[in-house]
């Protein structure tokens, strides 16, 4: 919520400074502030960072973004003008009402309703997989909807709904069910994405666009990784959740849509807003490599503490290769 705010504040300023309308800076520093669950996950999950100390700080930063994604639609109508402060509070007060109500409600199927679901799927599916995929395809379909009509996020719901199979004896039965059509929908995510694009627009103003793109990434490593460093944790932790969230949210789009059809935005920043979550989207793959030669250049200029463990995983490594290396010579001169 710090690092939301703080985009907030900082945005609506220079907007001030550079002679732009402060609403709208707000509203760009809303769209900084969320970053991309989607993509994310699947990078960390790739990596096996997920159980990571920064991998956690990342995953619990993005479902909080996520969660806020409700209230930030209510926040809209207010910097539009179309809705005064109070009616504003009341929608924000709302949303967070129907938010807790849904998790709440979801905490108790998790414990009776879903296990007997998975298990019925369980025993009639017991000649194909097809069923189960199925049905936990639609199972995370519908509690996606439900989220989405009761005015929270899509993510969010999809989201909670995997957490409600994960408290399973089935959980680990229903990844490996799913994982096959996974890159699917990761797909048709990220064709999605490349259909909203103004190619025209893009070739046109890609000078702007590429410099917005390395801005916003910058900003955003130093701003998350300052707040991250703000609860105590190192600066190698730090560094990596601020690189993990530079890009910017898929529910920009949405937010950018809301935007504009209550005229908070309009024109060519509506465009350049477009085109720079887009290209950020698609640089995270980069980041996200880059990231072992970052720690690397850490360690070596000391602004990162050496990992012990990892040292002394690698000497035993080494005195067990020495020591078959050893035992070997010795057999062999007994053998000749």
């Amino acid at each position: 919520m710090l690092q939301i705010m703080l985009f907030m504040f900082l945005c609506g300023i220079l907007a001030t400074l550079c002679g732009g309308k402060t609403k709208e800076g707000v509203f760009v520093g809303v769209l900084l502030s969320m970053s991309s669950t989607a993509v994310v996950l699947k990078f960390l999950m790739e990596r096996n960072s997920i159980n990571a100390l920064h991998g956690q700080v990342t995953v619990g930063t993005l479902i909080l973004q996520d969660c806020a994604v409700g209230l930030l639609f209510a926040l809209l109508p207010i910097l539009s003008g179309t809705s005064g402060l109070l009616h504003g509070v009341a929608s924000m007060t709302k949303s967070l009402v129907v938010l807790i109500t849904f998790l709440t409600i979801l905490s108790i199927l998790s414990r009776t309703g879903v296990p007997w679901f998975l298990k019925l799927m369980i025993s009639l599916s017991s000649q194909t997989n097809e069923l189960y995929q199925l049905a936990a395809v639609a199972f995370c379909l519908l509690f996606a909807w439900c989220s989405d009509k009761l005015g929270l996020s899509l993510e969010l719901g999809s989201f909670a709904a995997g957490v409600m199979i994960s408290t399973t004896d089935l959980a680990q039965h229903t990844l490996e069910q799913i994982e096959p059509i996974r890159n699917l929908f990761a797909a048709l995510f990220l064709a999605s994405i490349g259909m909203l694009i103004n190619v025209h627009f893009l070739w046109n103003h890609v000078d702007i666009l590429l410099a917005a793109v390395i801005l916003v990434i910058t900003v955003k490593t130093f701003i998350v990784a300052i707040v991250v460093k703000g609860f105590g944790y190192s600066n190698k932790t730090s560094l990596l959740v601020g690189m993990s969230l530079a890009q910017i949210g898929e529910f920009a789009f949405v937010l950018l849509s809301r935007a504009s059809s209550i005229h908070l935005i309009e024109g060519k920043l509506y465009l350049l807003l477009l085109g720079t979550t887009a290209l950020s989207l698609v640089t995270t793959p980069l980041l996200f490599k880059m990231i072992p030669a970052v720690v690397h250049l850490g360690v070596l200029l000391r602004w990162f503490s050496v990992d012990t463990n990892q040292l002394g995983l690698k000497n035993d490594v080494l005195r067990i290769d020495s020591g078959k290396r050893i035992n070997l010579i010795v057999q062999g001169s007994h053998d000749s």
